[in-house]
């Protein structure tokens, strides 16, 4: 049991002894006490008063009187602060905490029922014009660590991918390939599918940005009367008309150059130790979705206008209406997520449909779960869209059709070479074979890139910099690598030495603050996730990790492990050091982060 059930059982005791009332225990606020006041836990007395009918100190003085002369076994002292109760906890206590982490090897993790509630967590959603690039990273990354999470409270989770085939930007990178590819393959420009197609999306641009502006230049045309004009769009415009007609040459290539993006993606996908459940097309779910618009037409649900376009009127939901076929039977994205919804509901019996997409698609949902209410679906108001800021670099935004990019494959590979330079240099990788260096140097890069971008807020817009994210110290993924492996070296000298690690703890050995403060740290590990599930808040466990670094850290430059004469204390330090170096490892396994035995 965590240590603050047990104070607020306590406390609730206390309250029906000292005033007679009955309170439930959620009506108990502790907080850990600030490092600049003596106490392990602080009980905030102000919501009590009404109860005690004193003012804020003589209700704190008698409550921790209480505890103290009662709960001996658990609270030793006691200090008053205002309206703050400072709690100080037993040793023994601390020393049964730690036993009883050691004793549980998956400590902070619920395991899944089979009837659990499930949750589908929907991320990365590429294009097939383009090879991923750093915001597909967050997204990719924020998706699976939330999905890790889930799974870690228990929860049934399903991982999903929603893959954007279709559609005119689609077309654009088709019909230049037609146009200028003279029959390029992956195979013998030695490219990967997903950077070849990525190419000639940005070539269609090029050459689009051209007719633009000769047609401004030429004939003085406006910008939106030259995108009118455009031989290029028109001609792509054709090619979806032709898609969604099913021509058989069309679907042809369509299916050649999608097969190459989709060898790309999974080797993208790979490299980076992700993956899905299941993955849905826009090919299939925007048919789903077209007829469920279609019915909701025919229903009187939606309405058409004079151009044909069938709308969704949100008028009365406070919302503008929305497009959901175009004048020429078209699908927008808003019909395949329609479909997508749908399919995806028949096919699983699913709780909560989370969506990690980007803040900039903020109001796309809000439509989303509007709409699918109108058709009737239950499920409709219970999406979940989970919103993140944006990614950038130090330089500014990035554009796929400019070519400004940053690519995925490019940014992992950058950064392995980075890690392997970097721990050469600060001779991290003394006496280690070729093999292990790279292997290490990879770990390294790799938990770099992830764990700079997921201790960020997902609210919040960020920055990526990949030589401030490689760092050794500070709050960055190579600096919590670094001490995992530091503490193993330290378990591997203790057996080496004969020394026995993780038998029962002796209860009766003094330990000193440092110690006390390491045990209560790992103990709120359980919390950290269970609030990281709940919250939605991935970034959470990276700070909580962290700071649990650094607190093992002061232990090992405050305290003698293995030179520490009293064998009973060593015995414990060791037992402390062993369970905190796998709470590390627990937590970046949240984060898909590997940690080094060796560094």
């Amino acid at each position: 049991m965590r240590i603050e059930k047990i104070l607020q059982g306590a406390i609730v005791e206390a309250i029906k002894s000292l005033y007679g009332a009955d309170i439930d225990s959620s009506q108990i606020t502790l907080q850990k006490t600030k490092k600049d006041f003596k106490g392990h836990y602080t009980l905030v007395t102000f919501p009590l008063l009404r109860i005690s009918k004193k003012n804020p100190e003589q209700t704190s003085q008698e409550i921790g009187e209480h505890l103290a002369n009662n709960n001996s076994d658990v609270v030793v002292d006691f200090n008053v602060i205002k309206g703050f109760l400072n709690i100080s906890i037993s040793q023994k206590v601390w020393i049964d905490m730690l036993q009883h982490i050691d004793d549980n090897p998956e400590y902070g993790f619920v395991p899944v029922a089979d009837d659990a509630p499930l949750f589908m967590v929907e991320y990365s959603s590429p294009n097939t014009n383009k090879p991923l690039h750093l915001g597909h990273v967050r997204n990719i990354l924020l998706g699976h660590s939330l999905s890790e999470v889930l799974k870690a409270n228990g929860k049934r989770v399903v991982k999903t991918n929603i893959v954007n085939d279709r559609g005119i930007h689609i077309c654009k990178s088709m019909l230049a390939w037609q146009k200028w590819g003279n029959g390029a393959t992956p195979e013998s420009t030695g490219k990967k599918g997903d950077h070849l197609i990525g190419d000639y999306y940005v070539l269609f641009d090029q050459h689009y940005k051209a007719e633009q502006k000769s047609l401004q230049e030429e004939k003085g045309l406006s910008e939106e009367e030259a995108e009118n004009q455009s031989i290029l769009m028109a001609e792509a415009r054709e090619m979806l008309l032709k898609w969604e007609a099913g021509d058989e040459s069309t679907v042809e290539l369509w299916k050649t150059m999608n097969g190459w993006v989709y060898k790309g993606f999974d080797a993208t996908y790979e490299e980076m130790g992700v993956s899905f459940d299941k993955i849905y097309y826009e090919s299939d779910t925007y048919l789903a979705g077209r007829d469920e618009v279609l019915r909701g037409l025919d229903e009187g649900l939606f309405y058409r206008k004079d151009d044909g376009s069938v709308w969704a009127r949100l008028e009365d939901r406070k919302l503008d209406d929305k497009l959901l076929l175009r004048s020429d039977g078209t699908s927008v994205y808003m019909t395949q997520d329609i479909g997508t919804a749908k399919m995806r509901f028949d096919d699983y019996p699913i709780n909560t449909m989370i969506y990690v997409v980007g803040n900039e698609q903020n109001h796309h949902f809000q439509v989303l779960s509007e709409v699918l209410d109108i058709l009737g679906f239950d499920f409709g108001k219970g999406l979940v869209h989970f919103s993140y800021g944006m990614v950038e670099l130090p330089h500014g935004r990035m554009k796929s059709r400019e070519g400004t990019v940053v690519d995925a494959d490019d940014l992992m590979a950058e950064m392995v070479n980075t890690a392997l330079q970097t721990s050469k240099e600060l001779g991290k990788l003394e006496g280690v074979s070729a093999e292990d260096e790279r292997a290490i140097a990879k770990m390294v890069g790799h938990g770099a890139l992830k764990y700079f971008i997921l201790k960020v807020d997902p609210k919040k817009n960020m920055t990526f910099n990949p030589e401030e994210s490689i760092d050794f110290n500070g709050n960055t993924g190579p600096f919590i690598q670094y001490t995992h492996a530091r503490i193993q070296s330290i378990l591997r000298r203790a057996t080496e030495q004969g020394i026995s690690i993780g038998d029962t703890l002796d209860r009766s050995i003094d330990i000193v603050d440092k110690e006390a403060s390491l045990v209560q740290m790992l103990t709120e590990f359980e919390t950290v996730v269970q609030q990281a599930a709940a919250e939605y808040n991935v970034s959470l466990i990276g700070n909580y990790v962290y700071d649990l670094v650094k607190e093992y850290n002061q232990f090992y430059h405050e305290l003698q492990i293995l030179r520490e004469e009293d064998e009973k204390k060593k015995a414990f330090r060791l037992t402390l050091s062993k369970n905190t170096a796998l709470i590390i490892k627990r937590g970046m396994k949240l984060f898909g982060i590997d940690v080094p035995d060796r560094m």
